[in-house]
């Protein structure tokens, strides 16, 4: 195992950017984070990595996608990001990542974590953002508006990824969670900080979408009824929430179609299962399913460090 420390203190590398830049791609590797406040714009495009936090590690960039930086272009929401990771395999825990633009009524959208990795485990990871913090790919496979898909990945083709939070905190206000990757988050706490929407899930109808298990839906503010739970950014996006707490700002009716978009609602996904509500609920029976049914859609995913066969991956490599 490849491994390299990160820190002020006689580690190998001073910042995480250096670290990344010195694992040859073929090779898995470890960078461990010593504490502190990393204020760096990252970018990994690895293999089979693992990156760990030891004591309280940020990492944070402030770019959002209103900025004008190339003469009359704007930054975009996809080169916005704080720390973009692709790869075959991800490990990560013990870190928060934050994009510092600020609220996207002013800033527009501010990615704190693009995740583009074929299989991405992240345990104990804060996520801080505004508009779009966690954006989990692959892009849809058209944009809506020209231009509206420049960055790293605009040009590749869509692959297909899945992604397993475990004990995570995720921070934002619009479309904080949002993209068509795969992902079970389970014993996570989502924070809404403004009034807006949780998850925009874009993924095609027989993937299976984003799954939220045990999960505890809190905010920063006061405001009752002003968060919804979904709006699809395609129309076949898919939203489950299984066993979840919801504090009294989500709406009571928590589905809500992309504005303009009227006529796509019955082709998304949105399942509710053995949910509590502090407010007021209004769900249609048509998005409730049976707790066994719910299970099988947890089944689905891979369990953290395995791939779909069962066989445990270590940093991407397959040990029988």
């Amino acid at each position: 195992m490849f491994r390299i420390t990160v820190g002020i203190n006689g580690e190998d590398y001073s910042t995480i950017q250096e670290a990344l830049d010195a694992v040859p791609y073929e090779t898995a590797a470890e960078i461990v984070i010593s504490e502190g406040i990393y204020r760096e714009k990252i970018f990994s495009d690895k293999h089979s990595l693992s990156v760990k936090g030891v004591g309280k590690v940020v990492i944070i960039w402030s770019d959002s996608a209103r900025e004008m930086v190339e003469g009359d272009r704007k930054r975009g929401t996809f080169r916005s990001y704080t720390a973009f990771f692709s790869g075959h395999f991800l490990h990560m825990e013990n870190i928060t990542i934050g994009n510092g633009a600020g609220s996207g009524t002013t800033a527009g959208q501010g990615i704190a974590l693009y995740l583009d990795v074929g299989k991405a485990d992240l345990e104990n990871v804060h996520i801080i953002g505004h508009q779009d913090s966690l954006f989990l790919s692959p892009l849809p496979d058209q944009e809506r508006e020209e231009g509206g898909f420049y960055g790293p990945r605009f040009l590749s083709p869509r692959k297909r990824t899945v992604s397993i939070f475990r004990r995570c905190i995720i921070e934002g206000s619009v479309d904080f969670i949002f993209g068509s990757g795969d992902a079970l988050f389970r014993d996570c706490e989502i924070i809404s900080n403004e009034p807006g929407y949780v998850t925009a899930p874009s993924g095609k109808k027989e993937w299976r979408g984003l799954v939220f298990v045990s999960c505890s839906f809190k905010c920063t503010f006061t405001e009752k009824e002003s968060v919804y739970l979904m709006r699809p950014w395609r129309e076949e996006g898919k939203a489950a929430f299984i066993s979840c707490m919801f504090g009294n700002h989500i709406a009571s009716s928590p589905f809500i179609a992309w504005p303009g978009r009227d006529d796509e609602v019955d082709r998304a996904t949105f399942i509710l299962s053995d949910c509590t509500f502090s407010g007021p609920a209004s769900v249609p029976s048509s998005a409730i399913i049976s707790l066994d049914s719910a299970k099988k859609l947890i089944a689905a995913f891979p369990e953290s460090g395995c791939d779909g066969s069962g066989a445990v991956l270590l940093y991407g490599r397959v040990e029988s």
